[in-house]
């Protein structure tokens, strides 16, 4: 279970995060909505330890994650595996190198043969091609370069995904595919998620709950016909500015 209690932050003057309140149950989906600039990359960051609060509590299995030494931190971090919004790939390495380098256990790291068959089963989970794995970031289309970096993410076998934006920049089409895979992977995988988006249309099809975060503060959180049904102004202006003529079927 992931659990945020009270949690502020602010840069300088600005303030991103005024006593969040944000949780996630084992084995569910969390679409993080909420206006671009709102903080939802941050409050993300703030759950694997990257960005610490000015206050508040955040805890992951049962552990304060602000509480942790280096070497605990490291150890919950290989159980979580970061999507990041552009993909994060290293230009001078090929896929292979690239999804590599999410298989967290340094054993099964450093054994050649292991590694070759966890990419391509993790590109396989994915749906890209075994020669997938010679190409370089360049050579791939935003849309695979998105699914590299979610190959890359899966193949620690983490017990939680973090996705940042994982559609954003994408056409529809490509979207689709990206919000059909996540949902896949958390079937399959059985993986605890949390996607940050804007598209509420991707986070009605992908999620099992949805949070809205703005002006710093999680104002609804509950199922999409909690969210449809919602009389909170801000959740009904929310929907109703971006997309006034929407339907959000499942």
């Amino acid at each position: 279970m992931i659990e945020l209690r009270n949690v502020h932050k602010r840069f300088g003057k600005q303030v991103v995060l005024d006593g969040v309140d944000f949780n996630v149950r084992e084995g569910e989906t969390v679409a993080l909505l909420g206006p671009s600039g709102t903080g939802k990359s941050v409050l993300l960051k703030h759950v694997i330890g990257l960005i610490r609060p000015d206050s508040g509590t955040i805890v992951v299995d049962d552990r304060e994650v602000g509480k942790l030494s280096r070497k605990d931190l490291a150890q919950m971090r290989s159980h979580i595996g970061y999507v990041f919004q552009n993909g994060a790939l290293f230009d001078s390495m090929n896929v292979f190198e690239n999804v590599r380098l999410g298989i967290t256990d340094e054993d099964k790291f450093r054994d050649e043969s292991y590694c070759r068959a966890r990419v391509l089963e993790c590109l396989k989970l994915v749906n890209l091609a075994p020669e997938t794995m010679a190409k370089f970031p360049a050579e791939l289309s935003g849309g695979m370069r998105k699914r590299v970096g979610i190959a890359r993410a899966i193949a620690g076998q983490p017990k939680y995904l973090l996705y940042d934006e994982p559609t954003s920049g994408l056409d529809p089409v490509n979207a689709d595919v990206i919000d059909s895979l996540v949902k896949r992977l958390d079937n399959e995988l059985g993986v605890t998620s949390v996607m940050v988006t804007h598209d509420v249309r991707g986070a009605f099809r992908v999620a099992d709950r949805l949070a809205l975060l703005t002006a710093g503060k999680i104002v609804q959180q509950g199922t999409q016909e909690e969210f449809l049904s919602s009389q909170n102004p801000k959740v009904q202006e929310f929907l109703e500015r971006d997309f006034p003529d929407a339907t959000f079927a499942a």
